[in-house]
């Protein structure tokens, strides 16, 4: 009967308790076809996490479109994000820290994983060379919603001015340039696939209205940022709830007029 080692990596504030609770329950599933131990490696995956050439295989699951750090010296941008009106200064800052970052990681993994093993990557991503990406909207659409609150004075214009939002979508052709100029694996295959900011939007037997739509997007988006805009602004719950309510706002009225849509890149790599 094979073996197999898994390691969870996450960053060390994040909960491994959920996870781990589920392990017992996957044990049982899998007692008559394969033995699997499984433990969790707390760290950011922009350093070391694991021994050297202890790897045969990694996954990075959803991750590596998020910066280790919001990029620096970005001033009046007007948006949280990038927009189509955002200055060239801009776009390169977001470029230059993602070519850091994952010129990191790569750097990191190849030393963790034994000569012909493979990563498995996947990211939000563009498959063109146009810095606005449909995900863009996403984060727009969230900045309008602060806008709200600025004008409302429940938050000041200069914390808006101060926050950029730690993430990159990659274009195809920057991706493998940075995997050959740091030169440690060879690139299989890169595909892309439209993703519904609604994943819901595939079942084709039911049909929801905007509103709805909006509302669950606003919901999930939530569940992954909220943290870092309490942190940053200083909300308070009530605050809170009434941003995500303009957000729902800001969504469903796109959604009326728009698909909302985004891409992510699956890449393929091999360690020389």
């Amino acid at each position: 009967m094979p073996e197999f080692q898994a390691y969870l990596n996450d960053l060390p504030d994040n909960d491994f308790n959920t996870i781990f609770k589920s392990i017992p329950s996957f044990y049982r599933d899998l007692k008559d076809e394969a033995n699997c131990f499984i433990s969790g490696v707390p760290g950011s995956f922009y350093e070391r996490v694991f021994p050297s050439k202890s790897l045969h295989l990694v996954h990075s699951s959803y991750s590596l479109h998020w910066l280790s750090q919001s990029p620096e010296k970005i001033e009046n941008n007007n948006s949280i994000y990038i927009t189509r009106a955002s200055p060239p200064r801009v776009i390169e800052a977001y470029k230059k820290q993602f070519d850091k970052d994952f010129s990191r990681f790569l750097q990191s993994r190849s030393q963790e994983i034994v000569t012909g093993g493979h990563m498995v990557l996947t990211f939000v991503g563009k498959s063109i060379h146009d810095p606005y990406g449909s995900h863009c909207a996403l984060l727009e659409l969230l900045s309008k919603s602060l806008i709200d609150l600025i004008h409302e004075g429940l938050i000041e214009q200069a914390k808006l001015d101060s926050f950029n939002f730690p993430l990159y979508a990659p274009y195809k052709e920057e991706v493998e340039k940075i995997v050959q100029m740091e030169g440690s694996f060879d690139v299989d295959t890169i595909k892309f696939f439209q993703v519904d900011w609604d994943e819901r939007d595939n079942d084709d037997d039911v049909c929801f209205d905007a509103y709805s739509r909006g509302k669950h997007i606003a919901r999930s988006m939530r569940a992954v940022i909220e943290q870092m805009l309490v942190s940053h602004f200083e909300l308070g719950d009530s605050i809170v709830d009434y941003l995500f309510e303009r957000y729902v706002y800001h969504l469903a009225c796109h959604l009326l007029v728009q698909e909302g849509k985004f891409l992510n890149t699956v890449i393929s790599l091999r360690k020389k």
